[in-house]
């Protein structure tokens, strides 16, 4: 599904990312582990297109995305769920949700906000509240929840248990084990 061949990585000069080589077969559950600092969320960022490589290959379902824009990719059915929330906070639930969405046609969104509350009742409890006015956790799911709101064939999520109790860690695991 995903193919990373020799991908490097640059924050202006500083050199993030080396000669990385990573393949993701569909289905699977990867999950990259390393200290802060290791390159963990470029990677991330640079699959997704928010942050572009200097030279490799990502290959997503055998077609080059490097260098696409980040809307682009999200189209052709991969998500980031980002470290650090990055909510709307002045937004509602429902409008942070609906910005998820954004690459779909309206009419085709009921099943993921369905999935969304599936998995966070709470959010649904809070549609119309700001975002900024959520507890941390729920700020959390909220991110996911946006990330899932495009209905990816790959979602990716950076530090997806920031924020969360243990027993809604677990309940996430599981959910995407299933699916």
């Amino acid at each position: 599904m995903l193919e990373i061949c020799r991908l490097n990585t640059y924050y202006n000069h500083l050199h993030a990312l080396w000669d990385v080589d990573m393949k993701v077969e569909k289905g699977s559950i990867v999950a990259l582990i390393g200290s802060n600092g290791a390159g963990k969320s470029t990677l991330l960022k640079s699959i997704a297109g928010t942050v572009r490589p200097r030279s490799g290959q990502i290959l997503y379902r055998g077609e080059s995305i490097c260098g696409l824009p980040a809307s682009r990719i999200v189209t052709k059915g991969i998500t980031l769920s980002p470290e650090g929330r990055q909510i709307f906070p002045r937004m509602t639930v429902s409008e942070n949700l609906r910005m998820g969405g954004y690459t779909r046609k309206k009419d085709t969104l009921g099943a993921s906000y369905e999935r969304v509350f599936e998995l966070f009742p709470i959010l649904k409890e809070r549609i119309h509240q700001q975002a900024g006015t959520l507890s941390g956790g729920e700020q959390q799911m909220l991110a996911i929840g946006r990330a899932l709101m495009s209905s990816p064939e790959m979602l990716m999520l950076d530090e997806p248990s920031l924020g969360l109790s243990p027993i809604l860690t677990d309940a996430i695991f599981h959910l995407y084990r299933r699916d």
